[in-house]
């Protein structure tokens, strides 16, 4: 590619903020949420997350702003905490990014299993060959060039909202709010009752965190548009269109059907509602959406990851071999290892039922890092600038964020957070060397050997628990 890059502009960026979200989780989140929420709680889960995903994304949009030095989430790591706080931010955003594919592969298998039986429930050998096929597919593809790749998104983003849309009016004209009502707090007495509505909000976070991986997609991908401001302008729009299709797609199904055949229903669940209002046409229709949602998903975050590789790289946070890019300005090295990682991952599939689930959690609970460590560095910088104009409005922005990622931690499942923190383990092996070959004797201060230490810690007591069944896999 020449010298004169062709740059991303506000519509293929907010393509890919939205593709990079939406993927397979929207197909299923009327089930997943019916076995953990009634409607009242659902719809106050949904502004308690909405408004927490709102303070990321007015934090990354005062620091694209602030900061249009810094490049991609895992700068702001390194500007307010040092060269290890951006690697643990980066490390964690890539162990996040290809952990989603996973999910994805054994979502789209049993998509394809609609039409073609042989694929069975998505994680036999035939599943496992067709998904290593599509991965290195997805690997080649973006190793000709990232720009060209995010063309074919954004019109892949625009295919795979018809049958959204399609679901979401034909949900609208067949609404019962009878049906809505008939358990709305989902108590044994009918009444709000804090402590159980409470409950059913925790229980349902991971499946509403789960969703919004991928919001920050324009932020990384900052350097590669027409400016900052449009990637600015690119998160925004991407969050609004993303509430307005996830609340809808998960709230209106509890006014199709009661909440417990909701729950009952096999995957994806969007499918089955569908073909309960018009026929079996329906089914049909979501699962090829599904398979086209994937897809699009899939390749967002064969982008995504490896261009932070690619700048953890650059910022000798990762050995230099990680930022060798090709002809067409690819990173091959940083896609290649991780599409070989991805791949080992596939192969568990064999020895699981519970896949899809195990890998979402974990790439949910790996990308919290990445994101507290946008509103920490969002409250600090607001505070050491606390003088000037409306700094202290982008301090409290910061510090309310941290605090709901902190609960999120806590609330979707703590145990997915300790066990990401083995892989942990690898990355600051690689980290050592790329500070060596950047000429850095002094690797690690005494502060960061504490937290070291808490990683190997975290990470052997998530061994123990998967060992002795307390994760489920």
């Amino acid at each position: 590619m020449s010298s004169e890059q062709k740059k991303l502009g506000l519509l293929a960026l907010t393509a890919l903020v939205i593709s990079s979200s939406i993927g397979s989780g929207i197909f299923g989140i009327s089930t997943d949420m019916a076995e953990s929420a009634s409607p009242g709680a659902a719809i106050i889960a949904w502004i308690v997350v909405g408004l927490g995903v709102l303070m990321l994304c007015l934090s990354l949009i005062n620091l694209i702003n602030k900061r249009p030095d810094l490049s991609g989430i895992l700068s702001y790591a390194e500007a307010g905490f040092g060269p290890f706080g951006g690697f643990i931010s980066g490390w964690g955003y890539w162990l996040s990014a290809w952990l989603g594919n996973v999910a994805f592969a054994t979502m789209m298998m049993s998509a394809l299993a609609y039409f073609f039986p042989v694929f069975g429930n998505g994680n036999n050998l035939i599943s496992i060959i067709v998904a290593s096929v599509i991965l290195w597919l997805m690997f080649f593809l973006v190793n000709r060039g990232v720009e060209s790749a995010a063309a074919l998104n954004t019109i892949i983003t625009i295919c795979k909202l018809v049958p959204l849309f399609a679901f979401i009016v034909i949900a609208i004209f067949s609404f019962k709010a009878d049906v809505f009502t008939a358990n709305f707090w989902g108590t044994l007495s009918g009444n709000f009752e804090t402590k159980e509505v409470f409950s059913q909000i925790q229980n349902s976070m991971m499946v509403l965190m789960w969703v919004f991986v991928g919001i920050e997609g324009a932020a990384m991908m900052a350097d590669r548009a027409e400016s900052k401001s449009v990637a600015g302008k690119s998160t925004i729009l991407g969050l609004v269109g993303l509430l307005f299709v996830y609340i809808l797609i998960s709230i209106l199904p509890y006014g199709l059907m009661e909440r417990e055949a909701i729950a009952e229903l096999g995957q994806p669940a969007m499918g089955y509602l569908l073909a309960s209002l018009v026929g079996p046409w329906g089914a049909a229709f979501v699962n090829i959406g599904l398979i086209i949602s994937i897809f699009g998903c899939w390749l967002s975050w064969t982008m995504l990851p490896a261009e932070t590789t690619l700048l953890m790289a650059k910022g000798n946070l990762l050995p230099k071999k990680f930022g060798e890019l090709n002809e067409a300005k690819s990173p091959t090295f940083s896609l290649f290892f991780m599409t070989v990682l991805t791949q080992l991952f596939i192969f568990t599939l064999l020895f699981t039922d519970k896949a899809y689930n195990f890998a979402y959690s974990l790439c949910t609970a790996a990308i919290f890092v990445s994101w507290i460590f946008v509103t920490l560095y969002q409250a600090k910088y607001s505070f050491e600038n606390r003088e000037k104009k409306g700094e202290m409005l982008q301090f409290v922005i910061g510090v309310l964020g941290t605090i709901f990622y902190l609960w999120a931690i806590w609330a979707s499942g703590i145990e997915y957070f300790l066990l990401c923190l083995t892989v942990y383990i690898l990355g600051i092996f690689l980290y050592v060397k790329g500070r060596k070959e950047a000429g850095v004797e002094k690797v690690f201060s005494s502060k960061e050997y504490i937290t070291i230490a808490f990683i190997v810690v975290g990470a052997a007591i998530s061994i123990y628990m998967l060992a002795t069944g307390q994760i489920a896999m």
